[in-house]
């Protein structure tokens, strides 16, 4: 009799669990229902945010509950801030605002940036679409032909503003290692500063992660308009042939820490994020959504056919890690500032 009983619970306990689950499935489909989610851009049409950005939005939506419209938005500004400022701040917190910046772009509150004025930890990562390594590349006509030249004679690089890889990463060859770097600040991403390297108002850029130089960069590199000159993974990157990684120039596990703090972002290098506090169930619902994307065939023969690397990371994974990033020691994080500015 006990026995009957306790089966008798457990079946009231799943009906209604799953009566409440379905209530508020029912509600996020009846919210997204013919309304749209903007994911804002935080850098300038053409490169890898971008092109990542447009590809899962003609694809999220249909994983939604209520299928709602998806509109990619370029919101370029000081290498992604204006974009992660506008959804931490001014965007509602229904779930309708999302943004794509750099996971460099999270960790700016951390390295004590006054323009970051949000705090990372309290996004609400949708997930992240691709883990990538970042380099930095030269124009061939700027003369450069090995690395050891830079040691020699000043490089110019563009940049996106103060708070992006195509400066940090470039002034990290010049305080970590001594090289003679200038950085001009001011162009909307890196296809703008592929286009001032044609032109010749620049040297170099950084921020070209291998995502990018299979996809925006490809043409240059493979006609030898374009070379890595030095590439920032742990391990080298064969597509990045036999450019130097800083690694192996690197002298102390100390002055490694340092660069794991600075060029580990590349893990989460094509994050979503939403506003803070959007309701558990569309959150939730985003998430689910988000991954089921990143898992879908048409979704994946699109980006197979650009040579879009898809290495997916969860919100979750996400959140973990930048909160890993916000417990590093901090002497670490303290050189990680120094070497990352002017």
């Amino acid at each position: 009799m006990q026995l009957k009983i306790l089966a008798s619970c457990a079946a009231l306990a799943a009906l209604v669990t799953g009566a409440a689950l379905d209530a508020r499935a029912e509600a996020v489909s009846d919210f997204y229902k013919g309304k749209s989610i903007n994911i804002y851009i935080g850098f300038g049409p053409g490169g890898g945010y971008d092109v990542y950005t447009r590809m899962l939005a003609r694809h999220l939506g249909r994983f939604i509950p209520g299928n709602p419209n998806v509109v990619p938005q370029n919101m370029p500004g000081a290498g992604g801030l204006k974009a992660a400022a506008y959804v931490y701040h001014a965007a509602a917190r229904d779930g309708l605002s999302l943004a794509m910046f750099g996971g460099f772009t999270g960790l700016e509150p951390l390295f004590g940036n006054d323009q970051a004025n949000f705090d990372p930890v309290k996004f609400t990562w949708i997930g992240n679409m691709n883990r990538d390594v970042s380099s930095c590349a030269v124009w061939n006509a700027a003369g450069f032909d090995r690395f050891s030249d830079i040691m020699q004679r000043q490089i110019v690089f563009g940049s996106s503003g103060k708070a992006s890889t195509t400066s940090q990463h470039a002034l990290v060859l010049k305080n970590m290692l001594g090289a003679k770097v200038k950085v001009i600040e001011g162009y909307q991403g890196t296809n703008d500063i592929n286009l001032a390297m044609k032109r010749r108002e620049v040297d170099a850029s950084c921020g070209i992660y291998l995502s990018s130089a299979l996809t925006s960069y490809e043409q240059d590199l493979r006609n030898g308009n374009m070379r890595i000159l030095v590439q920032f993974g742990r391990q080298n990157v064969p597509s990045f042939g036999d450019a130097v990684n800083l690694y192996d120039l690197l002298k102390t596990d100390r002055e490694k820490q340092v660069a794991d703090l600075i060029f580990r972002q590349g893990e989460i290098a094509r994050p979503i994020a939403g506003t803070p506090d959007i309701p558990a169930d569309r959150a939730s619902a985003l998430r689910t959504a988000f991954m089921q994307t990143m898992k879908d065939p048409a979704f994946l023969a699109e980006a197979a056919k650009v040579s879009m690397p898809i290495d997916p990371m969860t919100g979750e994974e996400v959140a973990r890690l930048f909160e890993s990033f916000y417990a590093a020691p901090k002497s670490i994080v303290e050189r990680a500032k120094f070497v990352m500015n002017n």
